[in-house]
């Protein structure tokens, strides 16, 4: 094994110019990610200076089998934390070979509402909280959780320290020096109330890039899980039950909302948010009427409720930019399995460009 560890481990630029480029995209389910690699002549730093490439699009459910080419436009470009040196992951949408944004394809959406002049002019910020649960992968049972049975009850386990309270540490770690590493602005982590459940912060990022970097910070540990051999969910509500959910709430704000006298900017906001709050409760993820039950720290589904800091709204307004009178707000209702470019372009949306 010492051996494929050196091997892994090679510094290419020891002995040669050219570099490994990982390409990712999102598969059919529009939740699965998918990547492969090409050798490239030399570093890169822009994504422009990439070539498009194409792949099977009826091996992943994004193509019929006598029309099966789809193509991959590099769309931002990461440092590779597992092939380091100068290789690099990069982020990719998928097109028709006739240029036509495929279906699953909702960075291209996304692009188009964050371009948009009166969105540029509010530099939307996003403050993106993943959630997600560890699995045993024999049995698809929560990590350290007896095998057919339960831990104690819900309690110790948010930020707790010991053997017996935080399961899976080393991944979450791993992962964590690994986003850093990438360039991705992961801000933080922490244990969650379900044991087994871990959650990431990844922000303040501006306009796409937020969807850029939780993709890419998903396919990273979805990496470091497949090399421990433990199962990634991201399930709104691995187990029934007692036990908490898995989200991805999304904190907000525009440079409106910054600024001194934002917080009637915020209240606005809110107030379009909550006229739209079936719409948004569509995108915001598969599964998601199994969490937002109104228990463990969620709104019911079919109700909209904002408030200060109160973590069984749909909208929590923190106390600090309660009292300085301008910051941002969270939108507690996105799942731990949404799709990021979906969810922070509509917040833009809605936010800044719908006229009710």
């Amino acid at each position: 094994m010492s051996l494929l560890s050196d091997l892994i481990n090679l510094n290419l630029s020891d002995t040669t110019e050219k570099v490994i480029a990982e390409y990712i995209w999102i598969g059919g389910s529009g939740l699965d990610l998918r990547s492969k690699a090409r050798t490239l002549p030399g570093p890169v730093t822009n994504p422009s200076q990439l070539p498009k490439w194409n792949y099977d699009g009826s091996s992943t459910g994004q193509a019929p089998g006598q029309d099966s080419e789809v193509i991959i436009y590099p769309q931002a470009i990461f440092k590779d934390p597992f092939r380091r040196g100068n290789n690099i992951l990069v982020m990719c949408d998928a097109y028709t070979p006739a240029g036509e944004p495929i279906p699953t394809n909702k960075r291209h959406n996304a692009a188009k509402i964050f371009s948009n002049p009166d969105v540029v002019a509010e530099e939307p910020w996003y403050g993106i909280e993943q959630e997600y649960t560890l699995l045993q992968k024999e049995v698809n049972w929560p990590v350290g959780w007896p095998v057919g049975g339960f831990p104690g009850p819900q309690g110790p386990y948010y930020c707790g320290v010991g053997a017996d309270k935080a399961f899976g540490r080393d991944i979450v770690d791993a992962h964590y020096k690994a986003c850093v590493y990438a360039g991705i602005n992961i801000s933080g982590i922490n244990g969650e109330v379900m044991p087994g459940q871990w959650e990431f912060q990844v922000g303040p990022a501006v306009g796409i890039s937020a969807g850029d970097e939780l993709w890419v910070a998903r396919y990273i540990l979805e990496r470091i899980t497949e090399v421990a051999g433990v199962v990634l969910s991201f399930d709104p509500k691995p187990i029934k039950g007692d036990w908490n959910g898995a989200g991805a709430h999304t904190n907000y704000s525009t440079k409106t909302m910054r600024n001194d006298g934002g917080y009637e900017e915020i209240k606005s906001a809110i107030q379009k948010l909550g006229k739209r709050h079936k719409e948004h409760i569509a995108a915001y993820g598969e599964g998601n009427e199994r969490r937002l039950t109104g228990r463990h720290e969620t709104a019911d589904i079919n109700t909209f409720l904002w408030g200060v800091a109160n973590r069984g709204a749909s909208i929590r307004v923190g106390r600090d930019t309660e009292k300085a009178g301008k910051g941002y707000f969270e939108d507690r209702r996105p799942a731990s399995n949404m799709d990021p470019y979906v969810v922070t372009s509509m917040i833009a949306d809605t936010t800044i460009l719908w006229k009710p």
